[in-house]
């Protein structure tokens, strides 16, 4: 039943020949099996789009000898390059002596969208292709040909054996390319699928690198429609020639080793978004908001090499931005390491300004801060397409302003690793347009990037409770050293008085930097990964890294930090030029090297790129896109045993995204109990499991009747109930099996178990992730974690795809101010809101709604001050309210926490005020405060919340919780 040759590798045919290509069933094709392209069909192209060629047809032959040598001298080891070599012959090197007296002219071997021979082509797909023996030679399941080379190879498994993923298929591609490498010297991709999941890559890429194909309009998976519906959107003739032109570069790592990229698919639709509005003319400017990791600089590297290389743009200027040296730096490696032709790097303001006055049409890579000296318009073109990196930093000031007096005519698109948000909401006025709804017009967020595996998911990990200092200490003497000053001048002073009090106090950065130590080197070093450790400021630097000195020697870290304006030369001995920085940062990337470890305050933390970086150490406070491009240096993919990037936070980081882990907490605990009841409960099962497939055909073992049965369940919700249901049969029926009463129903019971085989989730195992889809059962979070736990050892905190995705949202649409609160206890108290009592209790309250929603407290700190203002409402309510008229049921904290609680109250605050309110219901009663049986009976209910669930080992919340309860119950 649903054999893959009758379904899967039906359903890609299929596919491909409603998108154009023409199917021929490989023994019909005219190749001897040893042939690893079509010569047949490269000659009759070669006349067809070469009119000299068509004139002498022996001139076919010519050319077809040199490829053939290409394709015998290849080997396991030199794939890759003849793979660039086939390219460059097809685009670059494709002289041939045909011309008049031997004169050198170009050969096309494709119509492309530059020469207009686009229809020219003979678009095909065939199966079960065999080389290079008929009896002992390789089965190749799909082979896409274009004008008789094979540029695509496909590998398809069966959608209903949960042991068989598409990682299968795109290992027996890895292994042909080492058994049969002729067969990919003219590759594009190749790509493979079972049935659920849809996965492509380049020659000799790792599968575990493979990556999806969607779209903006349907990023969904895991299932045959999806399937179809990316090979559908990707493998489209001429979509497949422009990958092959202007989506695919060859670039060489430090270590000499040459490896092929093509384009993920948001990093083509955003290129060619780009490229599309250039070429339209209008509108002329476009903001891209793709997230840290997917690939902004390859995009932008895709969309300046077709820009330049398209005639109807007449030559253009593509000028990259940054607005760092070390990114400008890092850019220009990747452009040169990838080979790309016109380059130009415009290192000062006055070559800069030369270059654009003089009209350079090249690439050009530049920073912001080179326009500073701007006064005046250097170039009125048309066509010239400026990218800016990371737009939302520097583009809304005077820089900015600038760059648009140079280049008056010229197109501006901003690319962003980070949403725009309230802090730089004019970056939507500077690139943004109306054409695009949402004011972007591409988004590819971190859920899609965690779902694609594009990056990884990140872990928080909360350190012990006595990493934290004691403020409310700090603070009184604070008061005392400043009597003198406004309360203004105080909250001014204390800001940064306070964080260097805390990050400069010996004891803390011992402890701190022991436990980074032990941390480190046993959980990080083990598995081959390195570290970042990020402090407040320089003097931190060189503290933290004279303590981790005495923990592991001098040679385990460095310190990377500005020195520029150094006048005192304290930090003289880490002043680098920016090739000795280069060297320590590749030496960081070397996995054999000792430098394990980089101490940083500000640098490294955006567009720094080293995938073998997996942990940051973070005592540093931060937020808005500075956290969120700090912590995102940790989870670039390195390899198969990299699963995540972890943040091991000291400051109380969490508090900015607890807010998120406001997860469904729904799932499936049916437990059978009663065999007797369960078998007459397995025909209702049966039907209740069938009923989502009424009017499917269950005879029909082919691939359209398995897309059939998948389409009655077209939406999460409706795949979760099915697999729920299905779940609940199948543990009757194995609790019964072999029982003879399934007999006649095992039919029925096979198609439902293939079914859901179909549309499950893969198993996480093999380096696949899984979390937009399928039944909603993430255990992310232990509900009684708290980043104040005092254990060694605790659990972590994992934010995927779809939490990710919640937090983010909540940030960018995080509110900057807040009506007036008023104080919401019960209606008898509301009637008294002009008594005095109630008039102070309404200020402390706006006190700390301000503070809460300024960021100002964490979550412990708002807990306490929360529990100090319902005690205080318990007497006010107490004084004017008459006694036997108290609601007692009612809880004054669940009241005060409704009015000051935001979008970004902290997820564990509202859960222990929920909890603390719920207690007194089970062990309070009239006089309890009056008796020790009473008051044990709290405490001991109080502590299984508070220490027990919580852990919050904090002697001063749980007296403040008490007090409460005691004033109020």
């Amino acid at each position: 039943m649903f054999k893959e040759d009758e379904t899967t590798e039906q359903l890609i045919i299929s596919s491909l020949k409603d998108n154009g290509w023409t199917y021929i069933p490989s023994d019909q094709l005219s190749r001897e099996y040893s042939d690893a392209f079509v010569d047949s069909m490269v000659k009759s192209a070669l006349i067809r789009l070469n009119p000299v060629i068509a004139e002498d047809e022996n001139k076919a032959n010519e050319v077809i000898f040199k490829l053939r040598a290409l394709f015998l001298s290849t080997n396991p080891q030199n794939l890759v390059t003849q793979n660039e070599l086939f390219k460059q012959l097809v685009f670059e090197k494709n002289s041939f002596p045909f011309g008049k007296d031997g004169k050198q002219i170009s050969i096309d071997f494709f119509g492309t969208e530059v020469n207009g021979k686009l229809d020219q082509n003979e678009y095909v797909v065939t199966n079960q292709w065999v080389y290079p023996q008929k009896d002992k030679g390789k089965r190749l399941d799909i082979v896409l040909l274009i004008n008789g080379f094979p540029v695509a190879v496909g590998e398809v498994k069966t959608p209903t054996r949960a042991a068989i993923t598409w990682l299968d298929g795109a290992q027996d591609i890895n292994d042909y390319e080492k058994s049969i490498p002729a067969m990919f010297v003219s590759n594009i991709f190749n790509f493979a699928t079972e049935g659920k999941y849809y996965r492509y890559g380049s020659v000799c890429m790792p599968a575990a690198k493979w990556g999806p194909w969607h779209t903006t309009k349907d990023k969904s998976d895991g299932s045959m429609l999806a399937v179809q519906n990316s090979v559908k959107s990707m493998i489209q003739p001429e979509k497949v020639v422009d990958l092959f032109q202007f989506f695919t570069l060859f670039a060489t790592d430090n270590k000499y080793k040459k490896y092929k990229v093509i384009a993920r698919y948001q990093q083509y639709e955003g290129a060619n978004m780009i490229v599309d509005r250039v070429k339209a003319g209008y509108p002329k400017q476009g903001l891209i908001w793709h997230f840290q990791g997917s690939g902004k600089s390859y995009l932008m590297e895709f969309a300046a090499v077709k820009l330049r290389m398209l005639p109807e743009l007449k030559n253009p200027t593509v000028i990259i931005v940054d607005d760092r040296l070390d990114l400008e730096s890092q850019i220009t490696a990747q452009f040169h390491s990838s080979a790309v032709g016109n380059l130009e790097s415009a290192s000062s303001i006055q070559q800069l300004m030369t270059m654009l006055r003089q009209d350079i049409r090249k690439i050009i890579i530049t920073t912001i801060f080179r326009f500073q000296d701007v006064t005046e318009e250097l170039s009125a073109r048309d066509n010239i397409v400026v990218l800016v990196d990371e737009c939302h930093r520097t583009q809304e000031g005077d820089l900015g302003r600038k760059m648009r007096t140079a280049l008056p005519n010229a197109f501006f698109f901003g690319l962003t690793g980070t949403p725009i948000n309230r802090i730089d909401k004019n970056t939507f006025a500077t690139f943004g347009t109306t054409a695009d709804r949402s004011g972007y017009m591409s988004k590819y967020s971190f859920s899609d990037s965690i779902r694609d595996h594009a990056t990884l998911p990140l872990e928080f990990e909360p350190v012990p409770i006595d990493l934290h200092v004691d403020k409310g200490t700090m603070d009184r003497e604070f008061d005392v050293l400043t009597d003198n000053l406004n309360e203004d001048e105080k909250a001014e002073l204390s800001k940064h008085v306070n964080m260097k009090a805390i990050m400069y106090n010996p004891k803390r950065i011992h402890k701190v930097c022991a436990h980074i130590a032990k941390h480190f080197m046993t959980k990080i070093h083990p598995n081959g990964y390195k570290a970042q450790v990020v402090v407040l400021d320089r003097p931190c630097c060189i503290k933290y890294k004279n303590e981790l000195d005495k923990l592991l020697g001098t040679e385990k870290s460095t310190i990377v930090m500005d020195t520029n304006d150094d006048k005192a030369d304290e930090y003289k001995d880490y002043a680098r030029s920016r090739d000795e920085e280069a060297k320590i940062l590749d030496r960081f990337r070397d996995p054999d090297d000792p430098l394990e470890i980089v101490i940083v305050c500000n640098k490294l933390l955006t567009g720094f790129d080293a995938p073998i970086l997996q942990c940051m150490y973070l005592d540093k406070p931060m937020r808005d896109h500075t956290l969120l491009q700090a912590i995102c240096r940790t989870n670039r993919t390195y390899d198969a045993g990299k699963t995540y990037g972890l943040i091991v936070d000291y400051i109380g980081i969490f508090d900015n995204v607890a807010k998120a882990l406001n997860f469904d907490e729904k799932s499936m605990k049916t437990v059978i109990t009663n065999i007797d009841a369960v078998k007459n409960q397995i025909p209702i099962l049966l039907n209740k499991c069938l009923s989502y497939f009424i009017g499917v055909d269950r005879t029909d073992d082919g691939w359209e009747g398995l897309m059939a049965a998948q389409e009655c369940l077209p939406t999460n919700d409706v795949k979760d109930k099915f697999g729920a249901d299905y779940l609940v049969l199948n543990r009757a029926w194995n609790a019964i099996s072999p029982d003879p009463i399934l007999n006649p129903i095992q039919a029925d019971y096979a198609w439902l178990s293939k079914v859901y085989e179909s549309v499950k989730p893969t198993n996480g195992s093999g380096g696949l992730i899984w979390a937009a889809l399928g039944p909603k059962t993430l255990e992310i979070v232990d509900n009684n974690l708290d980043v104040g736990s005092v254990h060694e050892d605790e659990e972590r905190i994992s934010l995927g795809a779809d939490l990710i995705e919640e937090y983010i949202q909540k940030y960018k649409d995080a509110k900057t101010a807040a009506k007036k609160v008023e104080i919401d206890l019960v209606a008898k108290i509301r009637k008294n809101t002009h008594n005095p009592k109630y008039i102070a209790l309404g200020e402390k309250l706006e006190q700390l709604r301000e503070k809460h929603e300024q960021g100002l407290i964490n979550s412990i700190e708002f807990l306490k001050m929360l529990l100090e203002l319902a005690k205080e409402a318990a007497e006010a309510e107490k004084a004017v309210v008459p006694e036997d008229e108290i609601d007692k049921g009612k809880a004054a904290l669940t009241e005060l926490f409704n009015g000051v609680k935001n979008k970004k109250t902290p997820i564990i605050v509202e859960r222990i005020v929920s909890d603390i309110d719920e207690i007194v219901k089970y062990v309070r009663f009239d006089g309890w405060q009056d008796t020790k049986t009473g008051r044990q009976e709290v405490k001991k209910a109080l502590r299984s919340v508070v220490w027990m669930k919580y852990k919050i080992k904090d002697r001063d919340v749980f007296d403040k919780a008490y007090s409460y309860i005691e004033q109020y119950y």
